[in-house]
Order: structure tokens, then sequence, then C-alpha cells
């Protein structure tokens, strides 16, 4: 009897450990890879990018839930992040092997089981009294690679845990918190590398991305953004080596104030596979006072395209030279192909800038190919220049200097518009080549502004201007609308009361997801733009909507929690959302069959 069972038991032993594999065991658990990022726009099974797809453009080629059957879209699971923690939620999830990670305000993140919405594990990062967050301390999302979840903090860390436990493999730091370094956006992985920027243009920091080993966190190369910075590459024995001055000193900014410039790359980056390129959008100058520093100041308020192999600026195009609205250009540059006029291809982006005009460039060079308005009202430029690239300013929409009034506190205020809060800010658009519009979640509003004067300290905020906010109609302020790229004339428009702060989602379904800070989740037809459903998740949406397909089911999936930077700033605009309430809880969707 005993010499039969121990082969028996040797049998069961070796089907259990086959059935715990299948299973997923921590041990045997799917790697995520270059391969998979670079074809995650193909590859509906999975989310492994922010963007769905390195090129940002949130197309799904999913076609179950469509314009017929969206009717019929109910919700399949609802968590909590819990705690008293809520504050805004602007996360974009990302779903590998049947698990969802999905970061939270207050630098936390969480496991989840895709098809049941079982936790499986949180991390909460220890955060130190005294951090600067200058938008409230929300985080846009994590990546995926190898078995890693990696993830940024608002102390300015970048934190890799073992996607299958939550435990932590490697930290590094990104910056100084206490100088106002942050950090809020969603990494992206480039050819094994992880790539990020850092936050705190309103506390006089010097705007870069960086490269790091993503198994390791071992630094490969740091970009700065500010002209007069030096780029540094790390061998292979880790030696840091110098690669070249940003920019050539004093060429764009006069005297010292490039020294702590600003233009922050607080929302991340896009990459071509294409033309192997980094495309990364920086923030304001620092101070918002345009007075104190003349010239362009390059590469504020830009897009750089920046090699992921040597961290070298390839080409940059300023969106706004001299920019004294606080309208930085961190705004997503998103890679389409792009029509012209003479009807021949080119490889092309797409950025919808917060300073109110939609930018086309060649991606392979940064040259100008089309630019357009997307917002009705602009006071600061009447266009911009196709030629040269360059805006038409209009002198006296520019605040006034202190120093000319007669006790030089402060300047002549203006009425500008766009306001600072931007044409579109972090919420993210859309483009469909199958339409081949883009989908771009807009707000009509202004502000007054007026110059102070300002000197750097450090961590202190570094301003040099004051501002009201103001709604400039009163039925709405937000707006989702689909542009042609090379027409630059709006296909259609759904107004909303609130502004929009909640990133868009296009899909093969002929469908266009996006949710609004009254707390509806939508679906327009993406030709039409005619609503076609809604669903009330019980708080404001300021995060992009995802869709993925499971188990031969497509499900859509979306983080709420009203917050980000828009209940932060007073004036006109506080009193259309100051009724809006709290949250912070993931929603997932599919068709009910019935």
């Amino acid at each position: 009897m005993h010499s039969h069972t121990l082969p028996q038991r040797h049998a069961l032993t070796i089907a259990l450990l086959a059935a715990a594999a299948v299973a997923g065991s921590p041990a045997m658990a799917k790697e995520v890879t270059d391969a998979d990022i670079v074809n995650d726009a193909k590859t509906p099974g999975d989310v492994v990018s922010f963007g769905l797809g390195t090129q940002g453009q949130r197309f799904s080629p999913l076609t179950a839930v469509n314009a017929k059957t969206v009717k019929n879209l109910v919700p399949v699971w609802s968590m909590s992040f819990g705690g008293e923690k809520q504050r805004g939620q602007e996360s974009q999830p990302v779903i590998h092997d049947g698990k969802m990670y999905v970061t939270a305000s207050y630098s936390r993140l969480f496991a989840i089981d895709a098809a049941s919405g079982k936790k499986l594990w949180k991390y909460e990062h220890r955060l130190p009294d005294g951090i600067m967050p200058c938008c409230d301390v929300i985080n846009r999302g994590a990546a995926l690679y190898g078995n890693l979840v990696i993830f940024g903090t608002l102390d300015a860390q970048l934190v890799a845990l073992n996607k299958e436990t939550g435990k932590v493999v490697w930290k590094e730091k990104l910056g100084d918190y206490a100088a106002g370094y942050s950090y809020t956006a969603a990494p992206i992985i480039v050819k094994g590398k992880v790539i990020t920027g850092v936050s705190g243009g309103e506390f006089g920091i010097v705007g870069r991305m960086d490269a790091r080993d993503a198994l390791t966190g071992k630094m490969v190369w740091t970009r700065p953004t500010v002209e007069g910075h030096m780029g540094y590459l790390w061998d292979k024995e880790g030696n840091k080596v110098e690669n070249g001055i940003t920019g050539t000193t004093n060429a764009s900014w006069t005297g010292d104030l490039w020294e702590t410039g600003g233009a922050a790359t607080w929302n991340g980056a896009t990459y071509d596979p294409d033309t192997n390129l980094i495309f990364a959008g920086t923030g304001n100058p620092a101070p918002w006072n345009s007075h104190l520093r003349p010239g362009d100041n390059l590469y504020s308020s830009s897009t750089v395209a920046i090699d992921p192999d040597t961290g070298k600026i390839a080409w940059h195009y300023q969106n706004t030279p001299h920019d004294g609205w606080d309208f930085d250009g961190v705004n997503e540059f998103v890679s389409f192909d792009y029509k012209g006029k003479d009807g021949k291809i080119v490889k092309a982006g797409g950025k919808a800038d917060r300073n109110g005009f939609f930018f086309v460039n060649d991606r392979t060079n940064g040259k100008l190919l089309n630019a357009f308005p997307f917002v009705n009202k602009i006071t600061w430029a009447t266009g911009i220049d196709l030629k040269t690239g360059r805006p038409n300013y209009i002198e006296e929409g520019r605040p006034g200097d202190p120093s000319a009034d007669a006790d030089g506190k402060k300047g002549k205020v203006v009425f500008s518009a766009p306001s600072f809060l931007g044409g579109k800010n972090q919420q993210q658009m859309a483009y469909s080549p199958q339409t081949g519009l883009f989908y771009v979640p807009a707000n009509e509003w202004a502000m007054d502004i007026w110059n102070e004067p300002v000197s750097y300290k450090k961590g202190a905020a570094y301003l040099g201007a004051g501002f009201t906010i103001k709604a400039l109609n009163d039925d709405y302020i937000g707006t989702m609308r689909a542009f042609d790229p090379t027409t630059g004339k709006m296909v259609w428009e759904h107004k909303n009361y609130a502004p929009l702060w909640g990133g868009a989602l296009t899909t093969a379904g002929n469908l266009v997801f996006y949710g609004t800070p009254e707390g509806f989740l939508k679906a327009l037809d993406a030709k039409t733009g005619k609503e076609l459903w809604k669903f009330q998740t019980g708080t404001g949406i300021v995060a992009p909507p995802v869709t993925w397909e499971q188990d031969g089911e497509q499900y859509v999936g979306v983080v709420s929690g009203w917050g980000g930077a828009v209940p932060l700033w007073g004036g006109d605009v506080a009193k259309r959302v100051n009724y809006l309430e709290q949250g912070g809880s993931v929603w997932v969707f599919k068709l009910h069959k019935g």
C-alpha cells in the first residue's frame, strides 16, 4: 500500500504546482516586456502604458461596446480607496494579467482583481511634513515593467514595487521636496528605461527629464529643460559624465534667472517608436512676472523631443515664447498620421496647448504644420504665424510691469483669456485614426491677472503675480470638442456646466468616453457628439477612462474623486463647483447580457 502512495502523492504535488503556476503564483507571474509596451495600442487584452499606447492616442480597437450597444453598459464593481485621504483622483489604471494597478491621492497604490474588484494589496507611501505640491495631492498613474509597478510620490521619490506582492524593490529620489520638487505624473517605459519629469514650477525649481534603468532604478541620463543647465549621462560603472549644456547660456534668458527657471515637466511624456523620440511638454518659466526675464526663456512652455538613448534634445518647439500668463506647455504631444492640405501623409503630433491654440508639428523635426484656436476667446495673441511658428502677440494683453507703477507694488491688471488653468490642462485628449478627429476636453474661462515684484527664496512660492478666475458663459465652462487637425474646424461640441478636468477615451465602436465634475461618466457618438449613455459615479471625475478585454468581454473603467486644481482657485468658478463632494473610487462597467 505504501509503495503506491508515494508516486501518487508525487503526481498530486506536480499537479498542484502546475495548477498554482497556471493560477499565476508570484514565481510564475507574467512579466511586462518592451514589446508589450510598444504594442499596447494594438493589444486590447491589457493596458500597460499611460495613454493606451506610448503615442498617447487613447484609442482602443475594441468594438463590443459601440454606439448601438453602449445603452446596455452597467457597473460590474466599484472599489473605494477608503480612509480620510479622499481629495482629487486623476489616475489612469493600468491592467495586466487580470490585475489592475491604480494610484490614489496622497501617494497610494492599489492592486485589484480586474474582474471582481477584490483588493489584492495596497502600498501607502509615508509622506513627510512640508511637502509642497502645487495643485492638490493627486497622482496620474503607474508604469509596469518586468515584475514591477513603478510610480512617483508627492515628496519627489520614485518607488518600484513587486507587482504581485506590493513589496518595495527599489526607491530613488527625484528631487528635494523642501526646495519645492514634487511628482504627480505617470512614468513611461522606453526601451527598459523609466522616464520621469519633475513638478514644482511655482517654486523656481529647474525642469528636467530623467531616464533610469527600470529594473534597478539606476540613472542612465538626465536632461534639463532650462537653457544653461548641464545634462549628464551615467556610464556602465555608474560614473556621472557631462552630456552637454542645454542651449546657449543667456541666449534667451538675460541675467541669472535661468538658474531658477521653472519649465517643470510635470505632466510626463509620450514616446513614438517610429521616430525613436520622447516628447515632453514643459511648464511656465519662473517667475510668472515676465518683465523680470526678457527673452524667449527656452525651453519653457515648449515641446521638447528627446533621444531616449542619449538624453539629447533632438528638436524643440516653443508654444508660448516669453510666457507671461502661466500658460505652461505641458499638454501631451500625441503622435498621429497627418494628412496635409496637399494630401501627403506626414508623421506628426498634435497638442492642445493651455494657451488656447492647437498645434500640429512634424514629429521628425518639430516644424509647425498647422495651428488654430480650440477655444472661442483668446486675448494674448491674434494667431500663430505658420511661417515663423511664433505667436502674433497682442501687447496690451500682457500683464503690466510693476516697476512702471508709481509705488512699484502692482502692475496694470489685464483681462486675459484663456485663464492660466488653460484651454486644456492635464485632462488628456484622445485621437481616433478611424474618424481622423481629436477629442479635446476644453474649458472657456478667463482671468484678471497682474504682476508684482518677487525674488527667489528656496521653498517659497515664486510667482510675482496675482489673479482671479472668471467664467465666460452663464451656461457652461467645460466643453468636449471634436476637431479636424487638417482644417482646424470644430466638427461638434458637447457643453458642460462645470469645467472639464478628466481625460477622454475613444474606441473603434464609434464612441468617446469622458467624465464630468458633476459625477457622470458619459459616452458620446464619436462622429456626431450625440450623448448615448451616462452613469452617475457619486463624485466628480477628473481622470481618464480606459477600456480592455478580459475573458471575451469588453470592460470600461474609470477612477472618480473630485479634486485637482479647479476647486483650489476662487472667483466665479468656485461658485460653480463648491457644492461638489469629494470621493475616491474605481468603477468598472461591462455590457449587461439580458
